[in-house]
């Protein structure tokens, strides 16, 4: 059957997008190819997205997501890629952890080192991150030990050492542009959420708020936990808004982001721990957020420079 039988809807169809080594993909979609075979899944089609283009998309029927991302994974190692059931299309809506995603560091323990306690706090943010620990209960203990730090430190730490990802601007920019609706969703902290949203360009924020009495952190937060039952909740509210055919995409690094790249139509882990990893259906491995951009096929011609 043609690759257009399986784009009108007559059978399933599965279509990878994946940026690799160059030198290396003829070699790789060879022994890809077979190793599908192997599994009883032909190729219907593999070709570059255009002529300029170094996006390779590989088209095959069935739903077998996780033996082709098995493969995808075995003979392309260190790509960016996702998977998708249907046409790919650009998002109507595309949610966004911060720490360690849109921007390159972990806020708290950027905040920590000015309390002189990074190393400790560090410690609890990774296993929280790896999905060792509870978040809430992580996220209070980290906080509390913050007790005392005058509120001025997280100014200083916003323009000492908060830095975007390379590429998030453009990435947020473009988006917007081609109609997107955008929300950073972050277990992290208004103080810092609030102005990075606002300097890369996001719509809607979402996140906790850290209590201060006497300009000083009190080490405790104010109102509910932004969880991960938060993030994929904010995902679909925002969902619900846009009707049932449009297009959500996800983006996040830890097992705090887990149930939202799942949720997504497009969920992305970008540069993740394992866990996020595994459980999403696209990653970033190789490039910048820009690699999202090809992905969606959306030419450099037509980014919004950020």
């Amino acid at each position: 059957m043609s690759a257009t039988a399986f784009l009108t809807g007559d059978c399933p169809l599965l279509i990878a997008r994946l940026i690799a080594d160059h030198a290396t993909l003829e070699a790789s979609l060879d022994a890809a190819t077979a190793a599908l075979a192997t599994q009883g899944q032909a190729l219907a089609e593999a070709r570059m997205l255009d002529a300029c283009s170094d996006v390779l998309e590989l088209m095959l029927p069935g739903n077998d997501a996780t033996g082709l991302r098995s493969v995808l994974d075995a003979h392309f190692p260190k790509s960016d890629a996702v998977i998708a059931r249907d046409e790919f299309r650009i998002p109507h809506l595309f949610v966004s952890d911060m720490d360690s995603t849109m921007i390159g560091q972990e806020c708290i323990d950027e905040l920590a080192d000015f309390a002189g306690i990074k190393e400790k706090i560090a410690a609890i943010t990774e296993r929280a991150m790896q999905g060792e620990l509870d978040f809430e209960s992580a996220l209070r203990e980290r906080v509390g030990l913050l007790s005392g730090l005058e509120e001025s430190a997280i100014s200083r730490c916003l323009v000492e050492r908060i830095v975007p990802m390379p590429g998030a601007r453009t990435l947020v920019a473009t988006l917007k542009h081609h109609g997107c609706r955008t929300v950073l969703v972050t277990g992290g902290f208004h103080h810092f959420a609030d102005p990075v949203a606002e300097d890369l360009g996001f719509e809607r924020v979402v996140a906790n708020r850290l209590a201060v009495s006497q300009d000083r952190l009190s080490g405790q937060l104010v109102g509910g936990i932004t969880d991960s039952s938060v993030k994929a909740r904010v995902l679909q509210e925002e969902m619900s808004l846009l009707g049932a055919s449009a297009v959500s995409l996800a983006t996040g690094d830890g097992a705090n982001d887990i149930p939202m790249l799942e949720a997504a139509t497009y969920g992305v882990a970008y540069h993740a721990k394992p866990k996020a990893r595994e459980a999403a259906n696209g990653w970033i491995d190789r490039g910048d957020l820009t690699s999202l951009l090809k992905l969606l096929d959306i030419h450099e011609r037509d980014w919004v420079m950020g």
